[in-house]
Order: structure tokens, then sequence, then C-alpha cells
């Protein structure tokens, strides 16, 4: 896999020096061009050896190009914040916005190849691992990103004797530490591991380059030039052709009969009842937050459901009984400027919470197999692959010891119209009825399969849905809180299970 890259490659310094200005000027314009189509946001990743020189690439391509338009990131030892989260969170708020570049020196393969070779991990957690750089990546480049993976390589004679020549030189021994080499000696292994991880994530959409590091000229040219092509192709493409669909349609159940159905909507509760429940079930909740053991844990929130359903109401009776130092509500609605410069997901995933948090949406990432798909927002392609990506988002967070419970809040179309009618006749109630929402329910059917198709996608056993008969909303307030104090006290009693050793110990690789 490496011989190409063993060869010896270089290049002389008189062509060197006769190239790198027209690169550079090419380099520059392009990037320009870039800035202002703020079409789509190129991603870099420089990965290799040591002594193969990737911190003077990063440094190099700063130099050559304007660096105002580029964010370079040095993704070393993650910090308590950082550990505290999913792995990928680190990686997901450095993205860079349309029109910009991100380069990156270290990357989600990082602790992986790192874990592995020390033995941390076995092949089992690294093809886990590399499944899931693979997955982000499609997604990123499904969402219009450009990425570029560089891989520089160094045999390892050759790696030996650049080593031993930055020690040697005193003006350069500080690039050279012990941990250069305690790797060198595990070269062997670094490169079964290197040549595993390559040959799994080198895909269509995202190839690995693997360029030869010891020559410095070669090495720069490569790179520069490599950059350059693809952004000029990407920018050649006036427009990017909508991916077609060859599965079958998502098509309504052939007897009319759905998830939504068998609910029964006329469930309540008496005022009294209420009140002890109310009372019950805040204080279960307010003593869970405070358990020693919640600082181990985090919990996310999801409400969806029917326009005018009593989400804002349920949600309010959850924050009633929690510290507010330890929660935040984030309410979801149309994307701003920054948020249309990423990926889908950036915007939720920027709100994780720290581990003895709670954080609850109102509204969430399923607007776009929901709003999304039935308002036409967003093609088919997306929307379809939309319940795979969303899967992983949360796959991701349950295995850090993220909690999320998801509620669907039902009612029936008649009890709608009751609310809708009710709200334009109350003065402090008229700002929640929208034009918007008198149209919604002209697509009342079209939002009710995209709801049961969303919940037989996504209703994992990591993370089920909760469907919430909210005809009356007394009767859903205490389901929800019911619901929410048991998920947690089921979470907190696993954790007790686990032991406290494991919970004192967070893994670099989670």
């Amino acid at each position: 896999m490496f011989e190409s890259a063993e060869l010896g490659h270089k290049v002389k310094k008189s062509v060197y020096e006769k190239e790198v200005p027209v690169l550079r000027e090419a380099l520059l314009s392009t990037q320009i061009e870039l800035a202002k189509s703020t079409r789509f946001p190129v991603i870099i990743l420089i990965g290799g050896l040591d002594g193969a020189g990737r911190g003077a690439t990063v440094n190099l391509l700063n130099e050559w190009m304007d660096p105002r338009y580029i964010q370079t990131h040095g993704m070393g030892e993650p910090s308590d914040e950082e550990l505290d989260r999913p792995m990928m969170w680190r990686f997901w708020r450095a993205l860079p916005p349309k029109g910009k570049i991100g380069i990156f020196l270290g990357s989600w393969y990082t602790w992986p190849i790192l874990n592995r070779v020390n033995g941390i991990t076995n092949d089992a957690d690294l093809a886990q691992s590399t499944e899931r750089a693979k997955l982000l990546e499609k997604m990123l480049v499904d969402e219009g990103a450009l990425l570029i993976k560089f891989w520089l390589h160094l045999s390892k004679d050759k790696q030996e004797k650049r080593l031993k020549t930055l020690k040697k030189d005193p003006l350069t021994r500080w690039k050279v530490s012990d941990r250069d080499w305690k790797h060198f000696k595990a070269y062997d292994k670094f490169q079964e591991v290197h040549e595993n991880v390559i040959r799994h994530t080198s895909t269509a959409e995202a190839p690995w380059i693997i360029v030869e590091g010891e020559d410095t000229n070669y090495r720069n040219l490569t790179v520069g030039k490599v950059i350059l092509k693809a952004i000029e192709q990407r920018l050649e493409q006036e427009k990017v052709v909508p991916i077609r669909i060859m599965a079958p349609p998502l098509m309504p159940s052939i007897d009319n009969l759905h998830l939504l159905k068998p609910l029964n909507m006329g469930q309540s509760i008496d005022k009294d009842s209420y009140k002890i429940q109310l009372e019950k079930y805040q204080g279960k909740l307010n003593a869970l937050m405070r358990d020693p053991k919640f600082k181990y844990m985090s919990v996310i929130a999801v409400f969806e459901g029917n326009d005018a359903a009593g989400k804002g109401g349920s949600i309010r009776r959850i924050t009633g009984a929690l510290d507010a130092r330890y929660y935040q509500v984030i309410p979801i609605a149309a994307p701003s400027e920054e948020e249309r410069a990423q990926p889908y997901l950036w915007r939720f995933w920027r709100h994780l919470p720290r581990k003895g948090r709670v954080t609850i949406f109102d509204r969430s990432w399923y607007g776009r197999v929901l709003v999304e798909r039935v308002e036409g927002f967003c093609a088919e392609a997306d929307w379809m692959r939309a319940y795979s990506e969303i899967n992983e988002f949360e796959a991701q967070m349950v295995r850090h010891n993220l909690l999320v419970v998801k509620f669907w809040l039902a009612i029936t179309k008649e009890e709608q119209l009751r609310r809708f009618e009710n709200r334009q006749k109350i003065g402090f109630k008229s700002f929640k009825i929208t034009e918007e929402d008198w149209r919604n329910r002209e697509k009342w059917e079209n939002y009710e399969q995209a709801v049961c198709d969303m919940v037989d996608r996504t209703s994992t056993r990591l993370a089920p849905w909760t469907l919430v008969e909210s005809n009356e909303k007394n009767f859903a307030r205490i389901k929800v809180l019911k619901t929410l104090s048991e998920k947690i006290e089921a979470k907190l009693k696993g954790l007790y299970e686990e032991g406290v050793n494991y919970l004192d110990k967070p893994k670099k690789n989670h």
C-alpha cells in the first residue's frame, strides 16, 4: 500500500522555485473564488508518520493561501470539556462553514490509531471507530463538503534518518520528543494499523492521498497541486446533480392501519390526581438530578409533536423540577445563516450537554424527516439518508452515557382545530397561532405518514420513541414526567452496577 511512497520521490530546487510562484497565485485566486461563492466548505486532513512533515505542511498552506479564510485545528489531547462529550463533538464544532477551508492536523483517526497501537483497544474497537469515521465522511460529502485526506509517509529507514537529522541540529532538535522515538520503536505496529485504517477508509467520496514525505519540495508541490485541482474541479461544477433514489418508495399501509391510530386519545386525569402526581414526579426528577452518579451521565430530552400538542407546557413541568444551573432549553426554528453554512446536524451537535447536565430540544434534528420532507425543503435523497444519520448520531450519544429520551406528543385533528380556534380568541395566546399552522393542517395526512416512517426507522433500542396521548394536557404532562424519571432512574441503576472505577476513568477513544 505504501510502495509508491517509498520510491524516493524528489523535485529539483530549480524546478521547485519555478513552480511555486505559479502555484501560490493559483491557490490564492481559487481560494478567493471559493470564499465569494460560499457554495461548499473544504476539509483537509493531514495525517501520517512523525517526521514526515505534517506540521510543516500545515504551516506552508497557511503561508501560501490567505489565512483569513482558513481555520487550522491541531487536534491533540482532548480537554476535560471534550471528554465530557462524544468523541466526534470536538470535530463537529470545528468544521468550516461554506466558503472556507478547514485544516485538521490530527483527526477522527488519531486516537483510534494510537489506542490500538498502545494496546488500549482491540481490532474490533478499531473497526468500529473506522466505521464511524466513514459514516461521518459520507455525511459530510453528501452535505456538499469537499473532503481531501493526505497521508504523509516515510519508510522506516528514512524516518530514523529524519529524526536523527532533526535531533542533531540545535535549531531543530526541539521538534523531536521522547514520544517520537517511542513511536519509531513501534514503527511496524503503526504500519500495520495505518494500513488497516487506510484500506477501510479510502472510499470513492473521500480517498486517501498517500504522499512521500522525505523530500520537502516534492511533498509541498504534491499537496498544493492536489488541493488546487480538487477545488478548481468543484468550482467548475455549476450545480450538483440530484441523487436519484432507486429504492422502493415509502408507502402508507395498504390497510390504513398505522402507529398513531391505536393510541387511546381519550385518556385523562382529574385535577386532584394531577396535582398529587405532578408533585410526586417533579420531586423524583429533582432527586435523581442530585444523585451522586448523575455527574457521570447527561440527558437529552427531545420534544416533537403536532402543532398545539402541548410541547411547551410539558417542557415547563420538567424545568420546574430542575436547578436552572444544570439545564438548557433549545428551541429549534428555521436555520440561521450561520447554520445553513454548515452540515445539517452541526447545529444540534454544538448543543450537546456536558456530563451532569440536561438539554431539552423543543423540536429537533427530526425536522429533516418531518417538515423538510413534507414541505419539500430538502431533496428526497437528503431526508431518506437522514434516518441512518440520525440513528448514528444518537448511537454516539448513548455510547457516551448520554441518555436520549424522545417524545412525540400526539393530538387528534379535531382537538388541534379546537385549540387553534381557542388561541385566536384569547389575546395572550394569539401569538401562538400563525398562517403556517393553518397551512400545515391541510397536509395532516402527509405529516401523519412522515411521523409513522420516522418512528419505524428511528425508534431503536438505544433511543426509543415514547408516543404521548396529548388530547388531555394534564395526562400528557404526567406521562412525560413519569417516563423521563423512570428512564433516568434506570440509567443511574446501570451506572451503579458498572461501578465507580469505570466511571472515574474516561476513555480517550470514547
